[in-house]
């Protein structure tokens, strides 16, 4: 294994994934017309790799291979190699994501394409071990094979790139529109998470575990709209089950990636800002409708993990922290008995063990990582156990360093920004609003142009990048997030620009928009991503913020934008409904009753006492707007219907339905009598 003393091209880059490989033996290129314009005047075909900074079998493919400097010689002499960061560059992945999907059934990270200069891939796969192993190909093998067709029978290998170019395209644009049942298409989303639910453990299929919290979500607001008889208990058991098993952080507090076993014992350990995210947002549901203290309390250690640990000095947050430490995954978060009882003493120590399930013989390599799993009750810890975890945090802290990927993500900022948002309503507190107005002031500052254009990333100074779909639709929800939140209509008028900017640059005539801009830079296709992964995909954020706009506004150009959004989503509505729930969130807006609620009060000191309450109870069919004589002009240019609703001397509450208000009331608590359903956190 071998590092350069002269780094490669990628040391002016400001990803720290790129800077990871920039002391690799290898040649490597940024992404870049010059490396393809190099690939065809040395008539040399193109080696991409792409990954991002906290993937451990990125680590592994990078020291078995990538410092290597016989495998570097391979590649320098034949090929023309190229780096791209995942989480800069989306656009790039999804498209060489679906060429890989397309061609072995599977995909992930890091992810290896074969390509000409042309961009046209010709072989695709994940993680290569140097050489071949038990029937798995290995890198140097595939280069050496590669670059003999290359010379010799290049005429199949342009072929064969033409036909995997074509199929690629088909299954990327591909967002067949198509007349749907609503209310059939959500019966049967839960009826198919059902027949995946583990009854035993939680959360849905077999290992590995992925938390998918929008699921979550859709299972809450299903038990609300009475859509199944179980839809609570199996959101409720799996947000248990995450609790209590090894995937939380019980000392720090937060979510790793996923769990390896079916029970959420061993997690894969990296943090990701998004999963954080989310889970905050299905964490604060859950305790809005069962008023169950553990989801308050895992929600806000989350939030304190987020604040303490991935909010940078400039603003904004942090987009994830490694798996490994010193090169071995789980070195950080893992602890033998024994030195538990050395930081803590024998009797607390001894406390400790017990409570969290440690023993000498461990029960991960040797170690133990810390878990709820044996106690059923799931308790929160007393002030004591506290004190001790808070010294375990502490001894940790310096005990082995945890790389962390400090660039500011545009879309997954604006996901802790909604979720931070979502903590401020429901838990009262101020530092949460602090945190998601920080970071949305860090956004508008640094990855926000004048004319409306955003950029991906910011890191050391400098934004990157072409906003993609999930950055503006991502963006517009945190804006709408926070105008629940302050009832500010400067939050409402940020959320309309930045959807307007989806529907010029990003929606199809025919609905679903594409991943990147019009005009912008040319890959082999414009994907149209419809499927939640980890993440909503861009088109169903796209589509709860048009709805939601359409509520708030009462303006027929967002009803039927989300019309026409929504109904893109025919085709995978109607065979899959479980790959796009968070779409299907949008969808319960629309064939569900809903409501506005306008709240028409005179006193400022009225809003924020107003804000609370409401964000204190569960009313996800209802959209909330505020009118004060602060901002009626601006809400009327947002919301023209907003005019004909008087102002008094006294608050008055008008709710509305089916395009009918009832007689204004006075208090909250009328209208809540009136909102079907409507369940409020005990004081």
């Amino acid at each position: 294994m071998n590092k350069n003393t002269e780094p490669n091209r990628l040391i002016h880059e400001t990803s720290p994934y790129l800077l990871q490989h920039a002391y690799n033996p290898v040649d490597w290129w940024p992404w870049c017309e010059e490396a393809f314009a190099k690939a065809k005047a040395e008539d040399k075909p193109v080696f991409l790799s792409i990954g991002y900074s906290t993937c451990h079998w990125c680590h592994v493919m990078e020291r078995e291979s990538f410092e290597d400097t016989e495998a570097a010689r391979l590649l320098n002499d034949g090929f023309i190699a190229v780096k791209v960061d995942k989480e800069e560059r989306q656009d790039i992945d999804s498209v060489y994501m679906g060429v890989c999907q397309a061609l072995t059934g599977r995909g992930g990270w890091p992810l290896t394409i074969l390509m000409t200069a042309e961009q046209k891939p010709f072989f695709a796969g994940t993680y290569l071990p140097k050489r071949g192993r038990f029937g798995q190909t290995g890198l140097m093998e595939l280069l050496e094979l590669v670059r003999a067709q290359w010379n010799t029978d290049r005429a199949r290998l342009l072929r064969y790139g033409e036909q995997i170019t074509s199929a690629a395209e088909r299954a990327g644009t591909a967002a067949a529109a198509s007349r749907f049942d609503g209310r059939q298409v959500i019966a049967l989303a839960y009826a198919q998470l059902r027949g995946s639910f583990d009854a035993r453990y939680g959360g849905f299929g077999a290992a590995p575990k992925f938390p998918t919290p929008h699921q979550l979500l859709l299972l809450l607001r299903g038990h609300h709209l009475h859509v199944g008889d179980r839809a609570l208990e199996m959101a409720e058991q799996t947000l248990t089950a995450m609790y209590r098993g090894g995937i939380y952080d019980h000392i720090g507090g937060g979510f790793s990636r996923y769990s390896t076993d079916r029970q959420w014992l061993a997690p894969h350990f990296e943090k990701m800002l998004y999963d954080n995210a989310l889970l905050v947002m299905a964490l604060l549901e859950c305790y809005q409708v069962t008023g169950t203290e553990r989801y308050r309390y895992a929600a806000e250690q989350t939030l304190g993990y987020v604040r303490r640990e991935m909010t940078g000095p400039e603003g904004g947050f942090y987009a994830a922290q490694d798996a490994d430490s010193d090169g071995e995954e789980g070195k950080y978060y893992t602890f033998t008995r024994a030195e538990i009882l050395q930081v803590l003493g024998a009797q607390e120590g001894e406390h400790l063990c017990r409570r969290y399930g440690v023993t000498a013989q461990g029960n991960f390599e040797g170690k133990n990582i810390l878990n709820l799993i044996h106690d059923a009750t799931a308790p929160i810890p007393d002030k004591g156990l506290a004190r001790q975890l808070e010294r375990l945090r502490a001894y940790r802290a310096g005990r082995c360093p945890l790389h962390t990927d400090d660039k500011r993500l545009t879309s997954w900022n604006a996901l802790m920004i909604v979720a931070c948002a979502k903590a401020r309503r429901v838990l009262g507190e101020q530092v949460y609003l602090d945190m998601a107005e920080g970071a949305y002031r860090f956004l508008m500052g640094h990855v926000l142009s004048p004319d409306g254009a955003l950029c991906v990333s910011w890191r050391d100074g400098r934004a990157k990048g072409a906003g993609l779909l999930d950055d503006y639709a991502c963006l517009a929800w945190a804006s709408l997030a926070l105008y629940e939140t302050t009832f500010s209509p400067d939050y409402l008028r940020q959320a309309c620009r930045l959807m307007e900017r989806v529907i010029s640059r990003f929606m199809r005539a025919e609905g679903g928009c594409c991943l990147t801009p019009e005009g912008g830079e040319e890959l082999l296709y414009r994907p149209v991503e419809q499927y939640d992964g980890a993440i909503p995909s861009g088109n169903s954020v796209a589509a709860w913020c048009l709805t939601r706009l359409a509520a708030l506004t009462g303006e027929e150009r967002w009803r039927a934008a989300a019309q026409r959004q929504l109904e893109s989503f025919g085709g995978l509505f109607q065979a899959r409904p479980t790959a796009c729930t968070f779409a299907l969130l949008a969808l319960m807006q629309e064939v569900f009753p809903s409501q506005q609620l306008l709240c028409a009060l005179p006193d400022v000191g009225e809003k924020e006492r107003f804000a609370f309450a409401w964000g204190r109870t569960y009313h996800p069919q209802t959209a909330a707007l505020v009118k004060s004589p602060a901002d009626e002009t601006t809400l009327s240019a947002l919301a023209p219907f907003t005019e004909r609703y008087p102002m008094k001397d006294h608050p008055l509450f008008y709710l509305c339905q089916d395009q009918a208000c009832a007689a204004p009331v006075a208090t909250l608590g009328e209208v809540l009598d009136q909102l079907p359903g409507s369940v409020a956190i005990k004081p």
